[in-house]
């Protein structure tokens, strides 16, 4: 054994060694790490010359005295970018790279982190719903999803059992979101624009208790819907229901009407007796970080929709870095305009879930999207932070009493959802002042987001890339076929290894098999490229590609060239039927207002700026897109209308 530290010299332990508090606390502001060859070196190796001059070290760690002397290849071999801070090093020399960071995972319930924010800042609005005149403080609102989780609790379900939500963008939808984590119920996220089949696939695919939703909103009529399903119900006794097609199902809770052989919900409320407080508190020592909470429906666009399994550590880890990465830690108060739906990842976890980690204030302009609704809460609640699809921001930027509002709170913004031209991003900022725009990138089956800018990166990485990988997060970038890690700045398949990686698709141990490979690895099925900072750029999907006469063609990059015409306001390219050629490119494209352009002016733009074989064969006007519930554009329905008004697929 060496000899020691002297007896005066006071110490820390880290693992096996004894660090001098001296060096251990002069250190602190430097805190992180350095990657070499795949080995961590704490950065007390980087103290100044005269720290390691007036420290004592002990003799096991006199390595750390030398000085650093390069050794050729070491930092050229770094797999890892320290991601405390955007990168400014290009360290990567192949497409794989490991976020590592000086922060730790959080291992907490969702119930005990909004509890530890409640603490904090009890007073602090933590939603506001505009359209109902909703305002709930931390307090307030941490009372009534005690009241809700012991409500359901006194409806007969039980930690494991599933809960469906379903609807639009309303108060209860957020509280249910947390009392069901709180009573240890799974919440099963609903599309609110399901039909009578896609809503009984789903109820009956996760084997839902309870379902809660609104009378009806718009054309939509939930109850109406769920009675042709469940014709029991109306004869039914409350929490009772015994349906054929739906053997899992006992309760409907309605949220505004009373209906025969449904509850109500202020009679759930009301069923959380003191009784049922007490045995809430009692589970909550049952509860593990580990425990699914949460499924999330994929969009089923080549297939049934899957249940995408999250755990509270999945989803709490995802916002506390998500925010983190953004600015929520050291903004002094965020509120953030959120129109995006609470339904999807986007909504639940970088919205609702950032609320209970970070303490920000959401505010929901409107139950479902309207566009001047965002713009007149973003000024009316003094908005720092707006979230939105890049469809969501060509409609805000498109209002046409968009200069007289005042906007000058508004800091900064989320994007995400689908891919985000470069000339939006410059229109964001230069239009709606939101100097702070962030690109964030993420699927449902990672809880979301894994890839996030910083908002200090230049208009260049804001406008072109997604960001860099998230903390504790790995990504490779593989030949899909291979799966072989590529070259840097190749493009392939972007994977995903790390906490974010959902538990699986509920009841699909195949299809979970599918996409998460043995070593863990999860296959995003999106096209992307990483360069030596650790910088991705996105392509587009394996599935959208266009294969034209052997020439694989990457519909994002051509859109974001079709962007940069003055006249077009959006662009969509898809790949059509070609009896020659296999595919062709196809560009479905929006004009400004007022504006008329030809499909010649449109080719006579690409000619000479983009390759011949990406330039579009077939363009055509339209005034509107086939959208998901989140705004994200359904390419396969746009190839169908495509063909048709083509008359290249007549029998379809």
């Amino acid at each position: 054994m060496g000899q020691g530290p002297s007896k005066e010299l006071q110490t820390i332990k880290r693992g096996n060694f004894l660090f001098p508090i001296s060096v251990v606390l002069s250190c602190s502001a430097e805190r992180g790490a350095v990657s070499c060859s795949g080995t961590m070196i704490p950065t007390i190796a980087l103290c100044s010359q005269s720290l390691r001059n007036t420290c004592v070290f002990p003799r096991a760690l006199n390595v750390l005295q030398r000085p650093w002397t390069g050794q050729p290849g070491l930092l050229a071999a770094s797999r890892s970018i320290h991601v405390d801070s955007p990168p400014v090093i290009p360290t990567l020399t192949t497409s794989y790279a490991h976020g590592t960071s000086s922060t730790s995972l959080l291992h907490s319930t969702i119930a005990e982190t909004l509890q530890n924010t409640v603490e904090r800042w009890p007073d602090r609005e933590a939603v506001v719903f505009v359209e109902d005149g909703v305002r709930k403080t931390f307090a307030q609102f941490n009372q009534d999803v005690d009241q809700a989780a012991a409500g359901l609790l006194a409806l007969g379900l039980q930690k494991g059992d599933r809960l469906g939500m379903w609807g639009p963008n309303t108060y209860e939808w957020i509280l249910f979101q947390f009392a069901t984590a709180k009573a240890g119920v799974i919440l099963v996220s609903v599309n609110p624009a399901y039909q009578l089949q896609e809503v009984e696939f789903a109820l009956r695919k996760v084997g839902c208790k309870a379902i809660v939703c609104p009378t009806q909103f718009k054309t939509q009529k939930y109850c109406d819907m769920l009675r042709q399903i469940c014709p029991e119900i109306e004869s039914s006794a409350p929490g009772d229901i015994k349906s054929a097609r739906l053997p899992d199902l006992r309760s409907v809770i309605v949220l505004d009407s009373r209906q025969p052989g449904m509850l109500h919900f202020d009679d759930m409320m009301q069923a959380g007796s003191s009784q049922y407080m007490q045995q809430l508190q009692d589970l909550q020592k049952k509860l593990s970080f580990d425990d699914p909470i949460n499924i999330q429906f994929t969009s089923g666009t080549t297939g049934a929709p899957k249940g995408a399994t999250l755990s509270h550590h999945n989803m709490i880890n995802n916002a506390y870095f998500v925010g983190k990465r953004v600015g929520y830690t050291w903004r002094p108060h965020t509120r953030v305009c959120l129109p995006v739906p609470l339904y999807h990842c986007f909504g639940s976890v970088a919205g609702g879930l950032c609320m209970a980690v970070h303490g920000v204030s959401l505010v929901f302009p409107s139950a479902g999207y309207n566009g001047k609704a965002n713009i007149a809460a973003l000024e009316s609640e003094r908005c720092t932070f707006i979230y939105g699809t890049p469809t969501m921001y060509v409609d805000m930027i498109n209002q046409p009493d968009l200069a007289k509002y005042d906007l000058s709170s508004v800091e900064a913004g989320l994007m995400a959802g689908s891919p985000c031209p470069p000339e939006l991003v410059k229109n964001i900022i230069s239009v709606m002042g939101v100097a702070g725009i962030t690109i964030i990138y993420g699927t449902t089956e990672n809880s979301p987001v894994t890839f996030c800018a910083s908002p200090t990166d230049n208009l260049e990485r804001k406008s072109e890339t997604i960001g860099f990988i998230m903390d504790h997060l790995e990504a490779k970038i593989v030949n899909p076929t291979t799966g072989e890690v590529l070259p840097l700045g190749m493009m392939g398949e972007i994977m995903i290894r790390g906490y974010c990686v959902m538990l699986e698709y509920w009841g699909d141990p195949a299809k979970t098999q599918e996409c998460i490979t043995k070593e863990g690895w999860y296959k995003t099925g999106d096209i992307g490229s990483i360069d030596a900072y650790g910088y991705c750029r996105i392509e587009g999907r394996i599935k959208d590609m266009i294969i034209r006469g052997g020439e694989n063609v990457y519909p994002a990059e051509i859109e974001q060239f079709l962007h940069t015409h003055p006249k077009v306001m959006e662009a969509q390219v898809v790949g059509v039927e070609d009896v020659r050629m296999g595919e062709e490119v196809c560009a479905c494209i929006k004009l400004v207002d007022g504006q008329d352009c030809t499909a010649e002016e449109i080719k006579a733009y690409c000619k000479g700026q983009i390759a011949h074989f990406k330039i579009p064969r077939y363009v055509l006007f339209v005034t509107s897109y086939p959208l998901t519930v989140t705004g994200k554009i359904q390419k396969h329905k746009l190839r169908d209308v495509a063909e048709k008004q083509l008359g290249l697929k007549k029998g379809k």
